[in-house]
Formats: C-alpha cells, structure tokens, sequence
C-alpha cells in the first residue's frame, strides 16, 4: 500500500475554535479599545484572509492598532504594550489561574473522533499534528480530549509561525523517522485558513519534487451561512487549496488517494509545473465547494 503524510491544523480543524480563541480575540480588542470596538467573525476572517495572521495574539494587536489608526492615531502612540495583551488574551482564553484552567478552552467541540484517525491509519495514511497554538494548548485537545498517546504534534514553540513551512517539514520528518518512511512520500496539509494554504505552497516552492498538497477545511462559524460559505471556499481555493471540505471526517483515505492522483497525472514530470497543478487544483476545489456550501442551505 501506498503511505501518505497527513499533517494536520488544530484550530477550527480539530476542534472548534469559534467560541474560544476567537471570542478571546474580540474581548482582547474590546478591552485595548475601552468598549470602542468589538470586532465581530466577518472583521476577524477579514484579517486573517490576508494570510499573515496566523497567531491570535498578533491579530488581536493588529485590530487594534487598525482601530486607533482609522480614527487618526498613530500605533507608536498607543498606551500599551503586546505583553499586556497576550496576558489578557490568555487570562479569557485559559482563565484566571493558569495552572487549573477554566477558561473558553474547557468548552471547545470537537471536529474530529479517534475512530477517524484509526481509520487513516489503517488508510495506510500517516498523521500528525502542525500548529500556531501553544504546544500545552494543543496537547489539552490532542491528549486531553481525544485521548492520543505523545502524538507528533510541532507547535508555537517549535517554529516559526505559518505561512513560514518550517514547522510542516519538521513534523514530517518526525513521522517520517517514526515510521521509516522515505523522504519522498505526498503531503497534504489540511488547514482553515489563507495562512494554513500559503504554508503549503510555500513548502512546494522550497522542496518542489514532492507532492504537496493543502486541503482547505470550512470552520464551524461560516457554515450556517451559504453566501459567507462560498466566500470562504473561494479565499482557500484562490490561496491553492486543492480541494475544500465541509468538515475534516470528509477527507477520507479514498479521498485523498483520488485528489493525490488527480494531481500527479496531470503533471508532466515529477516537479509538477505551476501551471498544470493549478489545472488539478482548481477542478478538485470548484467540485467540493458546490456541494458542502449547497448543503448549508438545505
């Protein structure tokens, strides 16, 4: 059997973040605005479309230095400091007291079952884990939660924060080294943002004979919404996803082997030129997109 690596995102991917890191961000610029801002979903995924905000605590200070510019005052001018703000952030995000959490990370669905991850094991799918979140915030879903045992998981403390693919090479090679697997197996890497897709991309540039892959994955808070579900389909799709899903269960081994193979034999050589990736690309996306929007709908 054929093995591919599957790294996957954590955040709006394996569990639902939407009431958690988001609401930390919007209570962070609520209070570094005094009350005069409260960014809602549509101005955060505004941000993060840009794909160089991967890490809440950055975006949190963009928004509200974005907010103190747009009523005519300069960033430099501004009474606080990044520090107090992550601190704040984390105090809503944990709770309080940082070493018995209660915080919005305690209540945080889950998007995926270890049945799920079973099932690409047997797959002949290799999995493991590359995030932005703090590596003990990720371990509280991963181990906490979905009961894995020391899975490979490269977190904030480990790299350089997405789009940068620094953090995506070294959790393959943990599975790699893991498992004895060869340097040249296909990746994918399955992400809920422009920034998670921009990593993908950028580790082809950097490592371009081998297969890679970024399956874009609709997070929970677009998709009651069919209008803003196309519209997020669309920015994962234009970023170079190959294929997006209306949730992470849905790409399954027989998926990924029919998106893998569509990719390579549409390729001319082994390197994949730009051009006809992008003709794989795009057909896998505009087919996916239709359905999991159009069932929001329904």
């Amino acid at each position: 059997m054929n093995r591919v690596i599957l790294v996957f995102d954590i955040d709006g991917v394996v569990r639902d973040v939407s009431g958690s890191y988001r609401r930390a961000i919007a209570d962070a610029v609520e209070h570094f605005t005094a009350g005069a801002f409260r960014p809602n979903s549509l101005d955060i995924d505004s941000l993060k479309s840009e794909g160089v905000w991967n890490n809440d605590w950055q975006a949190s200070f963009e928004l509200v230095c974005r907010y103190f510019e747009g009523i005519g005052r300069s960033r430099n001018q501004l009474a606080f400091n990044y520090d107090e703000l992550v601190a704040f952030f984390q105090s809503r995000y944990r709770g309080p007291d940082d070493r018995n959490w209660t915080g919005y990370i305690c209540d945080e669905p889950l998007l995926l079952s270890p049945a799920y991850l079973e099932n690409l094991t047997v797959g002949g799918i290799v999995w493991g884990f590359f995030s932005g979140a703090m590596r003990d915030e990720a371990a509280y879903v991963l181990e906490g939660k979905l009961g894995l045992n020391s899975p490979v998981l490269v977190a904030m403390e480990d790299a350089p924060g997405k789009p940068d693919p620094t953090g995506l090479f070294a959790a393959i090679e943990q599975l790699e080294n893991m498992h004895g697997l060869p340097n040249n197996l296909p990746v994918i890497y399955a992400g809920d943002t422009v920034a998670d897709i921009y990593t993908i991309v950028k580790a082809r540039e950097v490592q371009p004979n081998r297969v890679w892959l970024g399956m874009g994955i609709l997070p929970p808070h677009v998709l009651d919404d069919s209008v803003r579900c196309e519209a997020y389909a669309a920015s994962l799709k234009n970023a170079g996803a190959a294929a997006v899903f209306r949730n992470v269960e849905e790409l399954t081994a027989s998926r990924i082997r029919e998106i893998i193979k569509t990719a390579v034999s549409t390729a001319p050589t082994q390197t994949m030129c730009a051009d006809s990736r992008k003709t794989a690309v795009e057909t896998a996306s505009t087919q996916t997109m239709s359905g999991w929007c159009a069932d929001s709908r329904k």
